[in-house]
């Protein structure tokens, strides 16, 4: 066994899968509008959590994902293995006060930005490279990781330079494990079962305050855990369409807390995503936004053949001006994942009076001291084009500027600007 970063021919093959999983786990559902002030521009809402077995005992939660899925390894192959999971980091806002101490404040304002204390989600990667036979022999293989605690400081400068406040991240202990085996199966045809096992094994445990609060117990779990396999050589059996012969040997396999699917290049069954959404084979990423994920001008999103859809963007490190993002008719984010009513007909009251696909209103956003772009936007009247909700219940209306020239190509493209139903007024109200 050797644990390295990944050559080159073995990056191409994980790149698509790595897509989907950055879609689907690392953002979760779209969350609109794309702004500092949004949830999901913290850590997101996930699955996937591995809590401390302390925490977890006697809740409904786990400390583990169980991973089972079928191989057929050709002479000579070697397995590419990649944990990847978000680390929870807590930031702590302060304000700087004479003398050089700080004060932890709910909100530090500072020009046109509002800072405030949140949790924050960094990737951690475990990455091996095994063959079959190191899995079959004895226990397996075993990979154990651990990151320490430790914490950093940023400094918050006003315009004139001067140090007005600081944000403070915290990262606590955590360690882990994974667990690697295969075994080989009788049939007509050489197939391994493979089985792979991540575990939570931070020694943490609660204290009697902290007994019954899951924020103690978050920065000290893996979150949106899941596994990239990919084989040099062979092909991997789809655990939702096996063939014939293979259907009983796959009925066999045991998954918990996570559901393996082919996640290569259509047609390629060289690349499995054990993921804890469950998705169909293949997944894809929308072609209507190809830029890479995690840049600033990149949107990703996601349709699965079982209905998820995703849609991720990067948020700098601090504020998010109203960004644009496609959002189909057809179906829209719910908490579960699932289809809801249709946006475009949608209505909700603002101010006593219906708002719907149509109705023209006039901005007031900045209430939550967003961004800079608020500024340029305030006063100016817009048609909302639909409403949207996020997964944590609020709701936002989709509009168009009517004095950007621009408006009929982002409404064929369905870009636009997004506002909560307190930051808008409805023009007739105001007429």
């Amino acid at each position: 066994m050797s644990v390295t970063v990944f050559a080159p021919e073995t990056e191409a093959r994980l790149a698509l899968a790595r897509r989907v999983a950055d879609a689907v786990l690392f953002e979760g559902c779209a969350l609109h509008p794309y702004r500092g002030s949004s949830a999901g521009h913290g850590l997101p809402r996930q699955s996937g959590v591995l809590v401390p077995p302390a925490w977890g005992a006697g809740r409904e939660e786990y400390d583990f994902q169980h991973t089972e899925c079928l191989m057929e390894p050709r002479t000579g192959a070697t397995l590419a293995v990649e944990l990847r999971f978000l680390r929870v980091r807590r930031r702590t806002v302060q304000r700087a006060d004479p003398g050089g101490t700080f004060t932890t404040v709910p909100e530090l304002l500072t020009g046109d930005r509002g800072l405030v204390p949140r949790d924050e989600g960094t990737e951690e990667r475990v990455e091996a490279v095994v063959t079959p036979a190191e899995l079959v022999d004895g226990d397996g293989v075993t990979l154990t990781f651990a990151r320490p605690a430790r914490e950093e400081s940023e400094p918050v400068l006003a315009e004139d330079g001067r140090v007005v406040g600081r944000l403070l991240r915290r990262y606590e202990e955590i360690s882990g494990a994974l667990r690697l085996s295969a075994r080989r199966l009788d049939g007509p045809f050489p197939v391994m079962r493979l089985t792979a096992v991540v575990e939570n094994t931070s020694p943490w445990a609660p204290a009697d305050d902290e007994a019954a609060g899951r924020s103690a117990a978050l920065p000290r779990s893996l979150v949106a855990t899941h596994l990239l396999l990919g084989l040099s050589a062979g092909s991997f059996l789809s655990m939702t369409d096996p063939p014939e012969w293979a259907k009983a040997a796959s009925a066999s396999c045991r998954n918990l807390h996570t559901w393996p699917v082919l996640a290569g290049e259509p047609g390629a069954p060289d690349v499995v995503l054990s993921s804890p959404v469950i998705l169909g084979d293949h997944p894809a990423v929308s072609p209507e936004h190809p830029a890479a994920p995690f840049t600033a001008t990149g949107v990703d999103g996601i349709l699965g053949p079982s209905g998820v859809r995703a849609v991720k963007e990067a948020a700098p490190a601090e504020g998010f001006p109203d960004e644009y993002g496609v959002v189909r008719p057809d179906t829209r984010c719910g908490p579960a994942g699932g289809a809801a009513d249709d946006p475009a007909s949608d209505q909700v009251v603002v101010d006593g009076r219906p708002v719907s696909a149509g109705s023209r209103v006039r901005l007031h956003p900045g209430l939550r001291r967003t961004d800079a772009q608020d500024l340029f936007l305030r006063g100016r009247t817009a048609t909302v084009e639909s409403v949207l909700h996020d997964v944590d219940g609020s709701v936002h209306l989709a509009v168009t500027l009517e004095d950007d020239p621009g408006a009929d190509i982002r409404r064929a493209q369905g870009s636009f600007l997004y506002f909560r139903t307190d930051e808008v007024i409805p023009l007739e109200d105001e007429e």
